[in-house]
């Protein structure tokens, strides 16, 4: 299927969001589409699914054809059958109980020449869609009990099973390790080549994309910068570092340069930890998640906590945090910091931020923590300052890019003074200038004896910040030390 979008605007009240994009896609291309936190991509993918303007109300104007037609003449329902989208919080879409219902419900309800599709075909989707995203084995689960990387993929498998002609995807491999990805990226690389489908993929993770696509689109501040074949518009290094995106790595035959944690037997902190784990347990109902973790956090450390999806990374922060009751063990607590309210104790970025804003803007959302613990207001514009927030301070909450939002919840957690800042994946929809400014203010608050404990994927990330590395895998600790660099890998960065 052909993609046309012609002199596109899209606004929010006064707010333009979209100005005068055009481009063309034809069928069988696989689009990389990337830029700054907050430039537009993801209002473009709702315009390009038809949710704008069918959905969300909106000031649009200009058009987006697929095959010719308009997508407002067009019910929502009509357009899912011709492209599907998987947005940046797969919460979004996701209704069902288990992982099989899920996967199925779209095909399941989609009507075919006034008929319903049979049984057989039903089954034939959804195994398809499970395996090409690799979660056959989670099919009999219920999503609660999944991690936010594994429900990722069951957002973009439940749409794959639609088998549509042009699929948009929003940031799908943000919240995925790097089987993860591939497997993602694999599955979406054979239904380009083999069925033809036309892809659209929003990503600032562009070493993921960059191998596959064979268009790629910069966008910034709602235009589009530069459209065309990705060789040519990725070679415009000085363009990328102007607006923040990091260069994709090169894909090589004998790759190079990939960091592990060297193990230790010693503590690498000095002095009393900030906080201590013997023996902790948690899990959900009778599904234990990790066993008997030990586990000591040090002033002014910086902690990277990795490990595939599932492995219970962003449980053991809930549980530090005192957001998730442990079944067993005992967590201490510096004598300094003990009688310290929660919110003061630990600054938590989720990995869904929807979950954390409360208020009507963002200076409001900033200023709460502070108000709440009768801190110094100075505390709030150097927050806003740190996460380049300062001229947001009006909008609300809910009307920010995914990016945006991700540092309006570290502003708040900032301006609230913790002792440990706990981030879970904040990485998502952030360009690489934001997240290094933001990553470069919160070590720089360890002269205080602030520590950071930082849960990612990223191995970039990973690499340029954390002094220590925790790997975390099937429930337990297999590896806690520095980096070193190890060369089994088949990708190598090239900055």
């Amino acid at each position: 299927m052909t993609l046309e979008v012609e002199n596109l605007n899209v606004s929010y009240g006064r707010k333009r969001v979209l100005s005068d994009v055009s481009f063309a896609v034809e069928e069988g291309d696989f689009v990389l589409i990337s830029g700054p936190s907050g430039c537009g991509k993801s209002t473009l993918a709702l315009a390009l699914s038809g949710l704008i303007p069918h959905a969300k109300r909106v000031n649009m104007s200009g058009s987006v054809k697929i095959n010719g037609t308009d997508t407002r003449d067009k019910s929502v329902a009509a357009l899912a059958c011709s492209i599907g989208i998987v947005f940046q919080n797969p919460a979004c879409q996701l209704f069902c109980s288990t992982v099989q219902d899920e996967v199925s419900f779209a095909p399941r309800n989609r009507v075919l020449s006034g008929g319903i599709l049979d049984e057989e075909e039903l089954a034939r989707r959804t195994l398809y869609a499970l395996a090409g995203t690799g979660i056959l084995h989670l099919r009999e689960k219920r999503l609660h009990e999944l991690s936010d990387g594994e429900r990722q993929r069951v957002a973009i498998a439940s749409v794959l099973s639609m088998r549509p002609g042009v699929l948009v995807l929003d940031e799908p491999t943000a919240n995925l390790d790097w089987e993860g990805t591939e497997l993602v990226m694999e599955t979406l690389s054979r239904l380009n080549r083999e069925a033809g489908i036309t892809i659209l993929i929003i990503e600032h993770r562009l070493s993921a994309v960059y191998p596959y696509c064979s268009k790629a689109m910069i966008m910034n501040e709602g235009t589009v910068a530069a459209f065309g074949i990705s060789e040519r518009v990725f070679s415009d290094k000085r363009r990328l570092m102007r607006l923040g995106l990091r260069f994709p790595w090169r894909w090589v035959e004998n790759g190079t340069q990939r960091y592990v944690p060297e193990g230790i037997s010693q503590p690498p902190g000095e002095g009393e930890p900030l906080v201590t784990l013997e023996g902790i347990s948690a899990g959900y109902g009778k599904r234990r998640v990790f066993s008997d973790i030990d586990l000591s956090i040090y002033p002014s450390e910086f902690v990277a906590l990795v490990g595939k999806n599932g492995a219970g990374k962003s449980t053991l922060a809930r549980v530090i945090a005192g957001m998730h009751r442990k079944k067993r063990g005992t967590i201490r607590w510096h004598p300094s910091v003990r009688r310290l309210p929660s919110g003061r104790r630990v600054g938590f970025l989720f990995q869904n931020t929807g979950e954390q804003l409360l208020c009507g803007s963002v200076d409001e959302e900033v200023s709460l923590g502070p108000e709440c613990f009768g801190l110094d207001g100075a505390l709030v514009e150097r927050a806003l300052s740190a996460t380049d927030l300062l001229r947001l301070g009006e909008r609300s909450p809910r009307t920010l890019s995914m990016g945006e939002a991700q540092r309006c919840v570290l502003a708040a957690a900032c301006a609230s003074d913790p002792v440990l800042y706990i981030l879970d994946e904040p990485s998502v929809g952030q360009d690489w200038e934001h997240l290094s400014r933001m990553m470069g203010y919160l070590r720089g608050l360890r002269k205080k004896g602030k520590a950071v404990l930082l849960i990612t994927h990223d191995d970039k990330l990973v690499c340029r910040f954390a002094e220590r590395i925790v790997l975390l895998e099937e429930g337990r600790i297999i590896a806690d030390g520095v980096p070193r660099k190890s060369s089994p890998q088949r990708m190598t960065a090239v900055y």
